[in-house]
């Protein structure tokens, strides 16, 4: 049934081959690349290798998306890791709300990884716990395009599985509780006001990793997507700083 599904202009993965430094890039829970692709095309212009996946059943419909579990977004992401691990010296991870959570997953896994960028990264949503308990519910309301600027639209699901709901759950509730294995410089972006993910989630982690080098940045300008809201220039910026500390 999947196979019938094609994927939506502008959610197509994007990787560019640069220098031996890597970026893996990583969208949110129901969203596509296209809200991540900005900061992708970014890094490649100073000549990193980028690559902004898409994770298994987003950016196509919603129905497919019901078929996935947390465990294809992780491959969907160590698959990238794989690609960059082949070409680079040292990888760096950013991401945006569940790209978020799958950046400090991957952090836990892959101790190696240099520093990672989180933008409103999610472990923690209480919104969401009712869900748990729905049994004849197959879709809820839409999440995506919660951007303070005017005129820009995120390209994201119309319709959010429970099912999904379920699974990132499950996976927030993981990569929370395994928070302190975390050791990698962490830069941690968080929107004051965020109708997806509320901000002390990035309290919560910021507490919550070991890492020694850390830094809370508030993004008062924007909203969950805030990658592509107002303060778009500015992740770039801090977080290119970052990484070429480290690098």
């Amino acid at each position: 049934m999947n196979a019938n599904f094609e994927v939506l202009s502008g959610a197509e993965p994007f990787s560019v081959e640069g220098g031996r430094i890597g970026i893996l890039v990583s969208h949110g829970f129901t969203g596509t690349v296209q809200s991540l692709r900005p900061i992708g095309e970014a890094f490649a212009k100073e000549g990193f290798t980028v690559t902004v996946p898409r994770l298994k059943g987003h950016g196509t419909h919603h129905e497919e998306m019901e078929e996935t579990t947390y465990h294809d977004w992780i491959a969907s992401i160590e698959e990238a890791y794989s690609w960059l691990n082949e070409r680079c010296d040292a990888i760096f991870m950013v991401g945006l709300s569940m790209g978020g959570t799958l950046a400090l997953y991957m952090a836990q896994q892959h101790p190696e990884i240099r520093a990672i960028s989180l933008i409103n990264a999610a472990v923690e949503v209480p919104s969401m716990a009712a869900v748990h308990d729905m049994q004849d519910v197959r879709f809820l309301d839409a999440i995506g395009s919660d951007i303070k600027k005017t005129g820009i639209t995120e390209l994201a699901y119309e319709k959010t599985p429970v099912a999904s709901v379920k699974q990132l759950l499950i996976f927030m509730d993981g990569v929370r509780k395994d928070l302190s294995h975390i050791r990698c410089p962490a830069l941690i972006f968080v929107s004051p006001e965020d109708h997806v993910v509320p901000p002390h989630n990035s309290q919560l982690i910021y507490a919550g990793i070991s890492s020694e080098e850390k830094r809370l940045i508030e993004m008062p300008d924007s909203y969950h997507v805030a990658t592509l809201d107002n303060d778009q220039q500015r992740i770039i910026e801090e977080t290119m700083a970052f990484f070429k500390k480290f690098e």
